[in-house]
């Protein structure tokens, strides 16, 4: 673990920029930016599309870690280069912000109540690489569909052992158990949830660092005793669907806990528009949701 980075991620002013759209949620992110399915014929040039649009927003003068803390990669964008340099390379020796991976595979179908992990197969090939690559971190997620104790009980199980072998490893796994923000019972889910997670911890060794990746709660301040509990890092909220708007909002109401958004930061951002268009619209975002994670 890179202590310099640690001591950022954990006390530093800022959030989380999630850019680890994977294959099957990049042609979203890519109509989101104005670029249809029509205008590329193979997943290879989906991919180059998406890499120049993440190197559009990480080389933009307003992305620099006056705001951002962090930035979560896809595999890909991680073994591509920018002006250059590995992506990791480029965000934290030119830019000072720390890069984090996403490792999972992708989700199983829903079963009591829950979308489990695939299995990360390979997960000591993405670690490897991950450490070829300087990255400090990791990121998987899995979603809570309802308040179903059993399934909840299993998600968070299985966020918990391969968190370990991640932290094993040397990196801070960031466990991401999202409950789905337009369930009829999330806060009972959030319930259930926060008890599996706060058993969990107790059984760690004190050395070992976690963070978390929460949907923003239904109670305010639900998180406030994972915050202070001496093996996280750091919890952060993803903005699950809610618009900009509403996520700086309910942001703001969740103190000690910061952003990792991604819809909620592209919002606004076109590929036809002119370069101060779009680092005037990247700023306003970026500032918005900074000015709420330090709030």
């Amino acid at each position: 673990m890179n202590k310099e980075q640690a001591e950022r991620m954990r006390n530093g002013d800022g959030f989380i920029a999630a850019l680890d759209q994977s294959g099957g949620s990049t042609p979203k992110a890519l109509r989101n930016y104005g670029i249809s399915e029509d205008e590329y014929d193979t997943e290879e040039e989906m991919f180059n599309l998406v890499h120049d649009m993440r190197t559009r927003i990480i080389t933009s003068p307003p992305f620099t870690s006056e705001h951002i803390l962090a930035a979560i990669l896809f595999r890909q964008t991680m073994n591509r280069k920018m002006e250059g340099k590995y992506t990791g390379d480029y965000l934290w020796e030119e830019k000072g912000i720390i890069p984090i991976l996403k490792v999972d595979s992708g989700k199983e179908e829903l079963k009591d109540g829950v979308l489990m992990m695939k299995p990360i197969t390979d997960l000591d090939e993405k670690l490897k690489e991950a450490k070829e690559r300087n990255i400090f971190g990791t990121k998987m997620r899995s979603v809570v569909k309802s308040a179903n104790p059993k399934g909840i009980k299993n998600i968070v199980k299985q966020q918990f052992e391969y968190g370990k072998k991640i932290a094993e490893a040397g990196f801070v796994p960031i466990l991401e158990p999202e409950v789905d923000i337009f369930s009829d019972d999330k806060a009972e889910s959030e319930k259930i949830m926060k008890k599996e997670i706060m058993k969990r911890l107790e059984d760690l060794p004190d050395d070992m660092i976690f963070m978390f990746k929460l949907s923003l709660p239904s109670v305010d301040n639900f998180y406030s005793d994972l915050i202070e509990h001496p093996n996280v890092m750091r919890v952060v909220a993803l903005s699950g669907g809610y618009s900009r708007e509403d996520a700086v909002d309910l942001l703001t109401r969740n103190k000690g806990m910061i952003a990792s958004y991604s819809r909620a930061l592209l919002q606004g951002l076109q590929v036809d528009q002119s370069e101060e268009e779009f680092n005037d619209r990247l700023s306003k975002s970026i500032i918005e949701i900074y000015e709420a994670s330090i709030t």
